[in-house]
C-alpha cells in the first residue's frame, strides 16, 4: 500500500492507495507545533479506524507547502513506518517541463495538481486549488507547467472584513438567496461569494484566451463545493487530484512508469 501526504497551510489530507485504488482518505489540521509522535500516534488511530495495517505501507509520499513540518513528518513515517518517505522537492521526477523564471519558486502542491489534472483530463487545461490561498495554473497541451495566479482564499478574505472594518460582525461562509443583500451579513455573504465567483469566472476568461481559446478547468480543495454550483467556468471538482498527482510523481520515480 501507499500512503500520500499532502500537506497545506490549513489542513493535512492523508490518502492509502492499494492496487491504484484508494481505500481510505482522512483531512486533519495543520499544526506545526506537533511533534513526530503526535502525528505517529494520530495516524495509528486512522489506520485502527479503517482496518489498516502499517506494516503493509510499503512507501509514503510527502507534498509540502508548510516547510516547518517536512523534518517532523519524514521523522513520523522513519519511527512510526519504518520508511523513508519521497519528498516532493528539487530533484524530483514529474514528467512535466516548468516554463517559470525559476522553477524552484512554484509551490509543490500547485505542481503535484498540474501533474494530475494533465494525466487525467489532458490539456491545454486549468486548475484552481480552493485553499488557504486560491490557485490558478496553466498546463499547456503539450503538458507544459505555464504559470498561473495566486489571489488570498475565501476564508482569509472574510476574516479580514471582520478584523479590519470595525462594525462588521464575523459571519458562516455560505451563500445568500440574493446577491442584493437586506442585511449587513448577507450583504457580506453576497460579496464574498459571488465576488469570488466573478474572480473565477474573469481569471479563467482570460488564462483560456492566453492558451488559445479553450482549456478544460478542474477545481479541487475543501471549499471548491462551495462555488462550482454557481459558475459554468469549472467542468469537474476533483477532491482527490492533489493525491493523484503524488501517486502519478511516486509511479514515475520508483516505478518508473510514465
Amino acid at each position: 500500500m501507499l500512503l500520500l501526504c499532502d500537506v497545506g497551510n490549513t489542513n493535512i489530507v492523508l490518502g492509502v492507495y492499494k492496487d491504484d485504488e484508494i481505500i481510505a482518505y482522512w483531512r486533519i489540521g495543520t499544526d506545526s507545533k506537533k511533534t513526530a509522535d503526535e502525528y505517529g500516534i494520530l495516524l495509528r488511530q486512522l489506520f485502527l479506524a479503517d482496518n489498516i495495517a502499517a506494516r503493509d505501507v510499503k512507501a509514503v509520499v510527502i507534498s509540502s507547502v508548510v516547510p516547518p513540518l517536512n523534518p517532523i513528518l519524514e521523522e513520523m513515517v522513519r519511527k512510526y513506518l519504518n520508511l523513508k518517505p519521497l519528498v516532493v522537492g528539487p530533484g524530483i521526477k514529474t514528467g512535466m517541463p516548468i516554463l517559470f523564471e525559476d522553477p524552484k519558486e512554484v509551490g509543490a502542491d500547485r505542481l503535484v495538481n498540474s501533474v494530475a489534472a494533465y494525466q487525467k483530463y489532458g490539456g491545454p487545461c486549468i486548475v484552481i486549488d480552493f485553499g488557504t490561498a486560491t490557485t490558478f495554473d496553466a498546463i499547456s497541451a503539450k503538458g507544459e507547467y505555464l504559470g498561473g495566479a495566486i489571489s488570498p482564499g475565501v476564508v482569509i478574505s472574510t476574516e479580514s472584513l471582520f478584523q479590519y472594518a470595525a462594525k462588521l460582525p464575523r459571519i458562516e461562509l455560505v451563500k445568500p438567496a440574493k446577491v442584493i443583500g437586506k442585511t449587513t451579513v448577507a450583504c457580506m455573504q453576497s460579496g464574498i461569494i459571488y465576488g469570488y465567483i466573478g474572480q473565477v469566472e474573469g481569471i479563467v476568461q482570460r488564462m483560456k484566451k492566453e492558451l488559445g481559446g479553450k482549456a478544460f478547468v478542474v477545481a479541487t480543495g475543501g471549499l471548491a463545493g462551495l462555488f462550482v454550483q454557481e459558475t459554468e467556468s469549472i467542468d469537474v471538482v476533483d477532491h482527490l487530484l492533489t493525491l493523484e498527482g503524488l501517486k502519478y510523481i511516486y509511479y514515475r520515480n520508483l516505478r518508473g512508469n510514465k
